[in-house]
Formats: structure tokens, sequence, C-alpha cells
């Protein structure tokens, strides 16, 4: 029956016209199955009609023919379910055909990268860059200069610290100074203390700071006495 309607099938060897004659097949039958429906609905009405004019021959005939086309539809919808199995099959056989065909030519390439590039390859450029980059640290190495401060050692720091607080307080103690001590009763000037030449001159000069520091306030004493006196 399938070969008196669609006639001899030929042989397709492309997935995708085939598919297009499946598509084309199924709109047929869908179309016959549309006329199928308008003409029940007509054989329905036809019987209701005769019913009504009490020709009941008339309307079993309608009925008989309604039934005729229901068989008809009925078979349409397997053939339209049969062709929905096909070109489930062959979409699914294009989509398997597809992702071999992809498989196969990443395998290709990873054929053709891995003939141009071997585990020697590699290797040996894992070294170079190695190398190159012990080159560059010993490089940065010699051109920093954090480490020869990092290298410097705590007592030399002391001790350099300890000169320039000596250095500070000799220059203190050889400042001349500027102000003078207010006395209540006229009395003889205090005399300016040298301003020492040498280092052990600069070491001794607080010592005769204080001793004249000292006789200054007998001297102010002596005269607060006398003014008491009178």
């Amino acid at each position: 029956m399938l070969k008196r309607m669609f006639g001899k099938p030929k042989k397709e060897t492309n997935t995708v016209s085939t598919l297009d004659r499946l598509h084309e097949t199924l709109e047929m039958l869908e179309k016959k199955e549309r006329v199928l429906q308008k003409k029940i609905s007509m054989e329905v009405e036809k019987a209701k009609e005769f019913s009504r004019s009490n020709n009941k021959r008339a309307a079993i005939q309608c009925l008989k023919r309604k039934r005729l086309y229901d068989v008809q539809i009925e078979q349409l919808g397997k053939f339209q379910l049969r062709i929905h199995d096909q070109m489930a099959m062959l979409e699914g056989a294009k989509a398997t055909t597809e992702t071999v065909a992809a498989l196969r030519t990443g395998a290709s390439a990873m054929k053709a990268i891995q003939k141009a590039m071997s585990i020697d390859d590699v290797d040996k450029t894992m070294d170079e860059v190695n190398e190159q980059t012990e080159n560059m640290k010993q490089i940065q190495e010699a051109l920093s200069v954090s480490s020869s401060v990092a290298d410097l050692d705590d007592d030399d720091l002391e001790a350099e610290l300890e000169d320039l607080d000596g250095t500070e307080l000799e220059q203190q103690l050889l400042r001349p100074s500027t102000t003078a001590t207010a006395m209540p009763t006229p009395a003889a000037p205090m005399p300016t203390p040298a301003i020492p030449a040498t280092k052990e001159q600069a070491w001794r000069a607080p010592q005769k700071i204080s001793q004249q520091k000292a006789a200054a306030e007998e001297d102010e004493l002596a005269a607060l006495q006398a003014e008491m006196a009178l």
C-alpha cells in the first residue's frame, strides 16, 4: 500500500534532502487529513437533514461514508507517526555523524600538533625559561641597593648615633650666650668664657661655667645682705 501511495522509494545519500522529502510528505498527509475531516463534517450534516426528513436509508448511507473517512484518517495518523519516527532517527543520525566528524577533525588537529611538538622540545623550552629567569634574578640582585643597607650591623649604627649626639652637644657648648642676668645692685660684670679651641677644652667648658655661676650667686647674695643692713 505504501508503494502505491508514494511510489518506489529512491535512495537518498544526502540526509538533508531526505529530511526535506519527509517534511513534504508529512505536509501532504496532514492536508489529506484536513480534507477528510471536512468530508466527515459534511456527511454528518447530511445525515441530520435526512433524519429530519424521515429518510433513514439516506442518513445511514451518510454515516457509512463517515466511518470510511474515519478509517482513512486513522491510517493517515499512523503514516504521520511513522514519518515522525523516521525523521527523528535521521536527525539523530545526522547529529551523530556531525559529532563524529567534529571529533575526527579534532583528533587530526591534535595529531598534527603532537607531530610538531615533542616532550623533548617542551623540556628544552622549560630549561631555557628557567635559565633566563635565574639570570634575571641575578641581574636584579646586582642592581639592587637595598641589600647593602640590610647587611649593616646594628652596633655600627648605634656607634654612629653616639657620635652624632656628641657632635650636637659640642656645637651647643661652642654657641655664645646672649642673655644677661639682671642684678639688683651694680656688680662686677661676669666674665665671658673663652671659646674653647680644642676638643679637650670643649669638654672642660661645663665645669668652668658652673664655677662662674656659683661666684655670681655669691656676689648677688652679698649685695642683698648689704642692702638689708642699710
